[in-house]
């Protein structure tokens, strides 16, 4: 009896995997569609209240834009188009620190910090993000996807700190897409678009739409070209495909997708 309930026990531990493989969504995403996907920007690069904004007016798709205050301030005008259109304006902290092992951050290195002081970068952005824009972020992205303060046995995590003030916080340079029913909202995985073309994203969007997935796209500036750079072509090729119902994707703000996946867990509780 012991061995045929241990050999039914791992029959379902193989074959539950392939249940996901062969691309029987176990989420319901709205209006019958197969994924959700969300495109997302940070550190309030300058070419993204003026190239980005011109070229999402075009397009239905509403983006989440990870802002650092001080640099939003100087063009605080086209940060204040987006957020009129629609968009997302989402938290990347106050002076956007990183490990010190990157040079432009070792005066501001996350070796050095305490949770109290991080949770000051976070709340002070919320409440600038809040006085320049009048809105108030509810989504976060750890800059550099780092989500540590400290150094070895004293190192710790701050993704609980996120979790407490956020409904969501994105990672970066992930190879995964989200299991909506399953992906802690504190660690969204982001998925970089600097660099890429339509036909280098187009794996992850079939496998997103194969398993019910949700994709978060991460990228900075916004232009034809450059570093750190997502290419105007690609997006002007991506966003109708998304948009195209045949397609059957969700193309959402983070903040928004966030929403419906608790609400829908919710539900099936």
């Amino acid at each position: 009896m012991r061995m045929t309930i241990y050999a039914l026990v791992v029959a379902a531990v193989l074959t539950a995997p392939a249940a996901r493989s062969q691309g029987t969504p176990v989420f319901q995403w709205p209006e019958g569609k197969q994924a959700a996907v969300s495109l997302t920007f940070d550190d309030a690069r300058v070419t993204q209240p003026s190239i980005g904004a011109t070229l999402f007016a075009r397009f239905k798709t509403k983006a989440t834009f990870y802002v650092v205050p001080a640099r939003m301030e100087p063009h605080l005008d086209g940060w204040k188009r987006l957020a009129a259109a629609g968009h997302e304006i989402a938290n990347h902290t106050l002076t956007h620190p990183c490990s010190g092992n990157f040079p432009f951050s070792r005066e501001r290195a996350l070796e050095d910090y305490s949770l109290e002081k991080m949770r000051f970068e976070l709340t002070e952005s919320n409440r600038l993000i809040e006085k320049l824009l009048g809105v108030k972020a509810t989504s976060f992205a750890y800059p550099c996807g780092q989500t540590f303060v400290g150094r070895g046995r004293e190192s710790k995590s701050y993704v609980p700190l996120v979790a407490d003030i956020f409904q969501s916080g994105r990672t970066w340079l992930d190879e995964a897409a989200n299991d909506p029913s399953y992906v802690d909202l504190a660690r969204i995985t982001g998925i970089e678009t600097d660099g890429k073309s339509f036909d280098d994203l187009k794996p992850q969007l079939d496998d997103a739409r194969k398993n019910g997935l949700w994709l978060v796209f991460g990228g900075h500036e916004i232009n034809a070209s450059g570093g750190q750079t997502t290419r105007v072509g690609m997006l002007e090729q991506l966003v109708p495909y998304l948009e195209d119902p045949a397609n059957g994707f969700w193309a959402a703000p983070v903040g928004t997708v966030a929403d419906y996946v608790l609400h829908e867990r919710a539900e099936q509780r």
